[in-house]
């Protein structure tokens, strides 16, 4: 997606960076972490997202938690089962997930780029579809009246949190002309 600005995406395993500590309250603060890591061990400009799953009748949990929700090594159906658990029969089960991208051009970078999206939906009371990862078979899209595990990569791609913070991305670079 970043070849229309002339930018060569190189994945993190072509260096060997390894995973870094993520310590932040907060999306902003571990895609920083991860961003700057990652530019700091490469020498390049690097690009870090941190997300996560946001569930109101849960106070926003499992938030910057999501991953590691049910524990540390936690599979992903160990933290839908936690999940599903701690809603149990709360009526609230509006939630979203969100995605934070960060480039930075350099480990130093003083002013990173940072796009955020959001992607709303509601907590199933049961796991539907195949696709996709995570809290997918439980995060139901009610404009497309399925959950993200039932949609196909491209449409989950075209409107999902990780889909939209891309874009804002893309549009921030073409508007300063590249990196």
């Amino acid at each position: 997606m970043l070849s229309p600005l002339n930018i060569n995406v190189v994945p993190q395993s072509d260096f060997n960076v390894g995973e870094v500590a993520e310590t932040g309250t907060t999306f902003v603060e571990n895609a920083i972490i991860k961003a700057r890591h990652a530019a700091l061990i490469t020498g390049m400009p690097a690009i870090a997202d941190d997300s996560g799953l946001e569930v109101d009748g849960l106070n926003g949990a499992p938030g910057v938690y999501s991953a590691r929700f049910a524990g540390a090594g936690a599979t992903d159906q160990d933290n839908i089962d936690k999940l599903l658990l701690e809603l149990g029969n709360n009526p609230i089960r509006t939630a979203r997930f969100w995605c934070v991208l960060v480039l930075m051009r350099h480990a130093n970078d003083p002013t990173p780029l940072i796009c955020s999206a959001s992607w709303e939906g509601e907590i199933t009371l049961t796991q539907n579809g195949e696709g996709g990862f995570g809290y997918d078979p439980v995060f139901f899209v009610p404009t497309l009246n399925c959950t993200s595990a039932e949609l196909t990569k491209e449409q989950k791609n075209a409107i999902s949190h990780r889909g939209q913070a891309l874009q804002n991305l893309l549009q921030q670079l073409k508007l300063k002309g590249g990196l």
